[in-house]
C-alpha cells in the first residue's frame, strides 16, 4: 500500500526531506546545508546548483534511510524559501548568474523610488504587498538589467525565471513543466491575488516581461512527475509531484489552522507570523501583507502575514560571525545561566526592518553593553529580540482582527528552545504551543501532496499533530518591552545604507 508521502523543505540555509507516514509520523529525513553568499554589505545570494544539488541529495539520503521501497512512496511535496529570485537557460536548464535570496537589498533604492512616484496602493491594491526589496518581481528586475545580455535573451524567450519552487518543479520534472502556486506567486509583487493571475501593469511597472514567468496553479494537484534520470533521484523517476507551497503556507496548512481566526508564527531563519482570514483578503492597517494561504479544489484560502527578517539567523551570527558560541543550542543553554539581560537588547535587523516597521535602512543595533556584559547576556538578548520582535508582528494583527489572539501556535528549528518559548508566552500573555514534531512546514507540504494523491478527500480529513508542550504566562515583560522599543529607535535611525 502507498501509505508514504516524500516533503522537500528547501530553506535559506539548507535543503531538508522528510518522509512521513500518512499518519504523520516521521520515518526519516535528510539534510544537506549549502554555502551563503554576501558579495556586498546588504547583499545576499546563492549558488542555483548548488541549492538544487543539495535538494537533490537531502532527498536521496531521506528515502534511503528510511529503508522504504520508492514504489511504496504516494506522492511528493514541495515547499521552499519564498521569495528569492533565479533565471534560468530555457534550452538548457543552466541558470543566469546567481539566485538573489529573500533577504537581500540590493533593490532597496528602486522599492523607495516605487514609493515616491506614488505606486504604494496601486501595488497594494492588487497584491496585498508594499513596495520593498524582499520581494521576487524587483529581483527579476535587477538580474535581466545587471547581467551582461539577459534582457535581450529574455525577450527573445531565451530564458525563465522563477522562485525555489518553480526551479525545483522544472528540474524535477526534467523540464517539462514551469509552475508556481498561489502562495509562491503572491510574493512577487507581481501577481493579482484576487484574480489570481500576473499583472499585466505591474509587469510593465518592473519590467519584468510576462514570458519569462511560471505558470501560475493551485497547491495541489497534477504538477507532473519526478523524470528520469534526475541526479541522485533515479530511483523515484516517475514519482507523482502533487503538492507545493510557500514554507511559510505550509507551515500554517501543516499545523492544521484551516479555520480563520487561526494562526502561527515559525521560528526560522526569519519569523513569519500567519492568519487564516478565510476566502476574503482582508487589508490590513497596521503594516501587515495579505497574501493567499493556498487554493484547493477552485477555493482560495487568504491569509494575514507579518514578517521578521533575521531571527534563526541572529543565532547563527553570533555562532559563524562573532564565535560565541559552538552550536545553536549552546544559545539557550548560556541564555539560562543569567537571570536577565543585563540591560543588554539586540534589535536583529540585518537586512533592515519587515512588517510592521518596513524599514528598508534600518540596520542591527546592540544596546545597553556594560563592562559586564558576558556572552550569556548577549545569547540571552538575541533570543528575547526574536520574541520582541514576533510581539510587534502579533501586536499588529490584533488590531487588524479587533481582538487579543487566544494563543499562538509555534514551529520551526528556534521553537525548540524553552526558554525563548516561555519568554513569549510572557511577553504576549497567552499561551504558546509547540507541537511534538516541529516540522510542519514539511508535513504541510506532505499533507498537500497527499490531497493531490488522493488520500485524504478535505484538510478536515488530515490527522492532526498530537503532544507537544504548552507554555503558559508566567512573568509580566512590559518593562522589558519598552527598553526594547527604545533600541529599535536607534535601529530605525541607522542608515548605513543611503536610499
Amino acid at each position: 500500500m502507498k501509505d508514504y508521502l516524500l516533503a522537500l523543505d528547501q530553506g535559506t540555509t539548507s535543503s531538508r526531506a522528510i518522509l512521513f507516514t500518512s499518519a504523520g509520523e516521521v520515518v526519516a529525513t535528510g539534510q544537506i546545508p549549502f554555502r551563503q553568499h554576501y558579495p556586498q554589505p546588504g547583499w545576499v545570494e546563492h549558488d542555483p546548483l548548488e541549492l538544487l544539488d543539495s535538494q537533490l541529495q537531502a532527498a536521496a539520503q531521506c528515502v534511503a534511510a528510511s529503508g522504504v521501497a520508492p514504489g511504496d512512496i504516494a506522492a511528493l511535496g514541495l515547499a521552499n524559501q519564498r521569495e528569492t529570485a533565479l533565471l534560468w537557460e530555457k534550452a538548457t536548464g543552466q541558470p543566469v548568474g546567481r539566485a538573489i535570496v529573500w533577504q537581500c537589498r540590493r533593490t532597496a533604492a528602486f522599492c523607495t523610488q516605487l514609493q515616491e512616484e506614488g505606486y504604494t496602493e496601486a501595488i497594494r491594491a492588487r497584491t496585498g504587498l508594499l513596495p520593498d526589496a524582499y520581494f521576487s518581481g524587483t529581483k527579476y528586475r535587477w538580474l535581466l538589467d545587471h547581467i551582461p545580455g539577459a534582457r535581450r535573451r529574455a525577450e527573445r524567450g531565451e530564458l525563465l525565471c522563477g522562485t525555489v519552487d518553480s526551479w525545483l518543479l522544472w528540474n524535477l520534472t526534467g523540464g517539462t513543466v514551469h509552475a508556481s502556486d498561489y502562495s509562491n506567486c503572491c510574493r512577487t509583487m507581481l501577481f493579482d491575488i484576487h484574480r489570481l493571475g500576473w499583472d499585466e501593469t505591474l509587469c510593465q511597472l518592473l519590467d519584468v516581461p510576462q514570458i519569462l514567468l511560471p505558470r501560475p496553479v493551485e497547491n495541489s494537484g497534477d504538477l507532473g512527475v519526478v523524470a528520469p534520470g534526475v541526479p541522485h533521484l533515479e530511483a523515484l523517476a516517475g514519482l507523482p509531484i502533487r503538492g507545493m507551497a510557500g514554507d511559510q503556507q505550509a507551515a500554517l496548512f501543516g499545523q492544521g489552522c484551516f479555520a480563520p481566526g487561526q494562526l502561527k508564527n515559525t521560528y526560522g531563519t526569519g519569523c513569519f507570523t500567519l492568519m487564516n482570514t478565510g476566502t476574503a483578503p482582508v487589508t490590513s492597517q497596521n503594516g501587515l501583507l495579505t497574501c493567499v494561504g493556498w487554493g484547493l479544489g477552485g477555493e482560495t484560502t487568504y491569509v494575514l502575514e507579518g514578517s521578521v527578517f533575521n531571527a534563526g539567523s541572529s543565532i547563527q551570527w553570533l555562532r559563524d560571525e562573532l564565535g560565541l558560541i559552538e552550536k545553536a543550542s549552546d544559545c539557550d543553554v548560556l541564555a539560562e545561566q543569567v537571570p536577565d539581560n543585563g540591560g543588554v537588547y539586540l534589535v536583529s535587523a540585518f537586512t533592515g526592518l519587515g512588517a510592521p516597521h518596513w524599514d528598508m535602512y534600518a540596520r542591527g543595533a546592540v544596546v545597553g553593553l556594560t563592562r559586564g556584559t558576558t556572552r550569556a547576556h548577549l545569547c540571552r538578548a538575541t533570543l528575547e529580540g526574536i520574541a520582541y520582535q514576533t510581539a510587534d508582528l502579533i501586536a499588529a494583527m490584533e488590531r487588524d482582527a479587533g481582538q487579543k489572539i487566544p494563543a499562538l501556535r509555534a514551529d520551526g528549528g528556534a521553537s525548540v528552545s524553552d526558554f525563548l518559548m516561555q519568554f513569549q508566552a510572557d511577553l504576549l500573555g497567552v499561551p504558546v504551543e509547540r507541537p511534538a514534531v516541529v516540522e510542519t512546514t514539511a508535513w504541510g507540504a506532505a499533507c498537500l501532496a497527499g490531497l493531490g494523491a488522493g488520500l485524504w478527500a478535505s484538510p478536515q480529513e488530515i490527522p492532526q499533530a498530537r503532544g507537544g508542550k504548552v507554555y503558559t504566562p508566567q512573568t509580566r515583560r512590559g518593562r522589558e518591552y519598552r527598553q526594547w522599543k527604545r533600541a529599535l529607535e536607534r535601529a530605525k535611525a541607522w542608515e548605513e545604507v543611503e536610499p
